[in-house]
């Protein structure tokens, strides 16, 4: 077994514990197909450079799912701009729509064997459940 296995082998292995113990339930949303996934969450800061020294902080609420399962139709797909993020927590429903800000990617391969995906989000709405 190369070193490289077994790196991959203990990424996997990290990963399919954070699926089994460091998650909640969200629904991805694009227009009117959804999918449940499994979603840690996380947050990334972004600094945007605004000109003449002036520095804008911006953080993002992350979602980290698993590749695979992030399907609709019976399709694997990639995060697009404008699709939506909805987590019930209490009796509301937040919903975050996927983008990143200052023209960044909205989503990033979380590991070095592009297993889990990480997506930038911003919450836009809370709604009663």
């Amino acid at each position: 077994m190369t070193v490289a296995d077994l790196l991959q082998q203990g990424s996997n292995w990290l990963e399919d514990m954070r699926e089994a113990h460091a998650t909640r339930p969200v629904a991805y949303v694009r227009g009117t197909d959804s999918v449940e996934l499994a979603a840690t969450i996380g947050r990334t800061v972004f600094r945007l450079d605004k000109g003449y020294g002036v520095m804008e902080r911006v953080e993002a609420r992350d979602y980290l799912v698993l590749g695979s399962a992030l399907a609709l139709n019976g399709a694997a797909i990639l995060p697009k701009a404008g699709d939506r993020i909805r987590e019930i927590e209490g009796g509301n429903a937040y919903v975050y729509e996927v983008m990143a800000p200052g023209g960044e990617p909205c989503w990033r391969w979380s590991d070095p064997y592009r297993r889990t995906l990480r997506i930038h989000t911003k919450q836009i709405a809370v709604e009663d459940v």
